[in-house]
């Protein structure tokens, strides 16, 4: 009988003008709006262009998409009463970090401070999924597993192929503009909770950060909650692709869990040959290859995501989200975000065509 994992979901969202479609600032407009309706479920975020929302702690998938599209149906009114538009991708396909404003917070002053344009540049909106785990120990165990699988479930997320006007040849650009960033990627593994917390304490103390929250990797155990946190996706176009990721991943997590109480595990690989498939699956998303490294051969990569559907199977009637996880067949074969936005540039040549595409699909499935 496997416990019950529960679910939080963050999606990060453009704020537009729906005139000339380029990224401006609601003054935190939305945000304030929001609080009256949907309280401390909306917040600002770095740039005065991006809204963050986050659901509550979720049961099931169910639960979880329920959620989220209230949250999009929410923030999307909210917006165009305002006079704004909102659309979710992993990067605007135009607009320039440099006209964006920062949000007034001391926080994101002292990190513009620290890092300077790498901070600034900092422009892009991301998907964040967090599982719920018994304890920390749990949780660093499954983490360290489960790093194999984030290009896998990554490539299914790809959805920003241009930065500031260009088509920079990337499924995913969102993933090189944040690897400017200190603290980011594949994390190392740890064989314990307390070396985790060891390395924590050392960066705390020679002031490389202030507290936890300033590790930024792709997955990574929560320094305040006990969940595991997979952070490496872009924001998905569609409310489906949201929770179809999301049930990906909590169907990993119930997974090596499972195995653990059978006394297994999955074979765990280094943080360099997991990079590896990182950089394959943001460079061509579902339509390149990834390495098996158990075969030591590179794999097409939608074959390694059957293998993945495959081996959470035994786990996701229990969790309720077969639904969710046969919708990644459709992906594979309807093409991710990315893939879609591709489709209508080649077919318009123009990325005023591509924005107002990526707004329309925001409450497709809402």
């Amino acid at each position: 009988m496997l416990r019950n994992f529960t679910l939080g979901i963050e999606e990060e969202y453009m704020v537009m003008d729906p005139r000339t479609l380029e990224l401006c600032s609601h003054e935190q407009k939305i945000v304030e709006q929001a609080h009256k309706v949907i309280p401390e479920k909306v917040k600002a975020e770095f740039h005065q262009a991006v809204v963050e929302v986050g659901t509550h702690i979720c049961g099931n998938i169910d639960e979880a998409r329920a959620d989220v599209a209230h949250l999009r149906k929410t923030v999307a009114q909210i917006a165009g009463d305002l006079g704004y538009s909102i659309g979710a991708a992993g990067t605007h396909p135009f607009s320039k970090w440099e006209a964006q404003l920062i949000t007034d917070h001391p926080r994101y002053f002292e990190i513009v401070n620290e890092m300077q344009d790498a901070a600034r540049s900092n422009l892009i909106f991301g998907l964040h999924v967090h599982v719920g785990m018994e304890n920390r120990e749990m949780a660093l165990h499954i983490a360290n597993s489960v790093r194999y699988f984030l290009p896998h479930v990554f490539a299914l997320s790809t959805n920003s192929p241009f930065w500031e006007g260009r088509n920079t040849g990337f499924k995913s650009y969102r993933t090189k503009v944040f690897d400017k960033f200190p603290r980011t990627g594949i994390p190392d593994y740890f064989a314990s909770i307390e070396e985790y917390d060891r390395y924590i304490q050392l960066l705390v103390k020679t002031k490389c950060i202030d507290n936890a929250r300033k590790v930024w990797w792709d997955l990574r155990v929560h320094p305040f909650y006990d969940t595991v946190e997979f952070r490496i996706c872009d924001v998905p176009l569609t409310l489906q692709e949201t929770c179809t990721i999301a049930a990906i991943f909590q169907a990993l997590c119930a997974k090596i869990y499972k195995l653990r109480m059978q006394n297994l595990n999955f074979i765990i690989y280094n943080r360099a040959l997991v990079n590896e498939n990182k950089w394959r699956a943001s460079r061509y998303g579902i339509d390149g290859n990834l390495i098996d490294f158990g075969k030591e051969a590179e794999v097409n990569t939608r074959s390694l995501i059957f293998e993945l559907l495959e081996f959470v199977d035994d786990v996701v009637d229990e969790l309720g989200s077969r639904s969710y996880i046969e919708y990644t067949k459709e992906i594979l074969q309807n093409g991710t975000g990315a893939d879609k936005q591709l489709a209508v540039f080649k077919e318009n040549k123009n990325l005023h065509s591509v924005t107002d595409f990526i707004i329309h699909q925001f409450l497709k499935d809402c």
